[in-house]
């Protein structure tokens, strides 16, 4: 496989690998219950910031992608080769919090989903959810796994497929969306930090870069770190563009019908206080009927087994990145303990999080805190490494790319002023 285009049939889905998956991971069921709470608190009113987000997502996945695939190496790996050890650190050690949190609230919600389709005891389902990925990762080569998560990337369609099923006024949306009615508070204001928040995460900045490293790891790939083979980079200059701006696309389409969703089948009807994507699937029974019900709640068990190992998988390249240590799925667990032993102890971690008493809406909810504190300082330091020709070579980022990723990385830091300046007023 190479960066060239394949030939013959589905020869576009064939290109389609990290930056699809990855778009993909950001919807996850913590990811649909910021999306319900926004779409039932607010009805159509936050869409608006799905059209600002999607550039700058975009931009910043690239550009991590880039990154990766220039260099042969993570984003961890590179800020402890290139620059003072403490900032990899510090920045791992707030993502990988962060995931934990992220991936013990997922895991939670797919057992939650689970039972409202079948009943039974939702803790299990969580906990048999969790070890399930665990083994995939350790014991499936990478090679024929990362098909799998291309397949699971489908179950987002189930909320693409929820809208058509019930009647949605389009004109209204229309006008919701170019003049969003809410009141501009403080609570208006961190709804739209969350989503800011939800679909521009620092785990997923660290996921696909990481994807561009293993691919280049397979042993029957002829790629190579563009440094090394420069002749291959404006094949995979391309690849990344379509892959990224095609997984991108793609997951702030369904995190709009999710918010959609939420818009019309609950804030219409007056339900506006959803805390969890259960709930909001639950909400769903009686007013849109058991078909709607059961894609939503369908849906977040698939978007939940494509995220869990996401979370858990992007802590292990950022510790053993950060630390020098050999990690990659592509590796075998006997010849990267220290990676899968991070993997093992986040999914345990996350399954003991379930069943402690600490509140797992508060709990998500510093999770966001903690990603949004990270992003940040993450991001200003992917933009100056991909702008430093020790690191990129001679695929330092173009003027376009400067624009869009610093725009990006301002972006998510307003949104940190605005979310501490209304902590505690929401």
């Amino acid at each position: 496989m190479t960066d060239a285009a394949p030939q013959g049939k589905f020869a576009f889905i064939r290109r389609l690998s990290a930056g699809v998956i990855t778009g993909a991971a950001d919807d996850d069921p913590s990811g649909i219950a910021t999306y319900s709470q926004v779409g039932a608190a607010y009805g159509y009113a936050t869409m608006w910031s799905l059209f600002l987000v999607m550039p700058l997502m975009i931009a910043i996945q690239a550009i991590s992608a880039r990154i990766g695939r220039a260099s042969g190496k993570g984003i961890a790996d590179n800020m402890r080769t290139h620059y003072w050890h403490g900032w990899a650190y510090i920045l791992v050690a707030a993502v990988v919090i962060a995931n934990v949190i992220n991936l013990a609230a997922d895991v939670g919600a797919m057992g939650a989903a689970l039972k409202l389709l079948i009943g039974g005891p939702a803790l299990a389902y969580a906990t048999l959810f969790a070890i399930g990925s665990l083994l995939l990762q350790m014991f499936v080569p990478f090679s024929k796994y990362s098909p799998i998560l291309k397949v699971l990337c489908l179950s987002l369609f189930a909320y693409v497929a929820t809208v058509f099923i019930v009647h949605v006024p389009w004109g209204e949306v229309a006008k919701g969306i170019l003049l969003p009615k809410a009141t501009f508070d403080a609570k208006y204001a961190v709804a739209i930090v969350a989503v800011l928040g939800t679909t521009i995460s620092p785990f997923l900045f660290i996921w696909q870069a990481a994807q561009e490293v293993e691919e280049i790891r397979e042993t029957d790939n002829p790629r190579k770190p563009l440094k090394q083979k420069p002749g291959q980079g404006p094949d995979a200059i391309k690849r990344i563009g379509i892959d990224t701006v095609s997984g991108m696309v793609f997951s702030n389409i369904v995190a709009g019908f999710i918010i959609l969703t939420a818009a019309v089948v609950l804030h219409a009807h007056g339900k506006t206080d959803i805390q969890t994507s259960a709930q909001a699937a639950e909400a769903l029974r009686p007013v849109a009927g058991k078909f709607a019900f059961a894609l939503f709640s369908a849906g977040m068990i698939g978007t939940g087994l494509l995220c869990v190992p996401i979370l858990a998988g992007s802590s292990g390249y950022a510790i053993c990145g950060a630390l020098g240590l050999r990690y990659g799925l592509a590796h075998k667990p006997k010849e990267a303990k220290a990676f899968y032993s991070v993997l093992i102890g986040v999914t345990l971690v996350g399954i003991a999080l379930n069943f402690s008493p600490i509140d797992p809406i508060k709990a998500l909810y510093w999770s966001a805190v903690v990603n949004g504190v990270a992003a940040v300082p993450m991001m200003v330091m992917i933009m100056i490494m991909a702008m430093n020709s020790k690191v990129m070579g001679k695929f330092t980022l173009n003027t376009s790319l400067k624009v869009w990723g610093w725009a990006a990385t301002a972006v998510m830091g307003v949104a940190a002023v605005v979310m501490f300046a209304t902590f505690g007023k929401s």
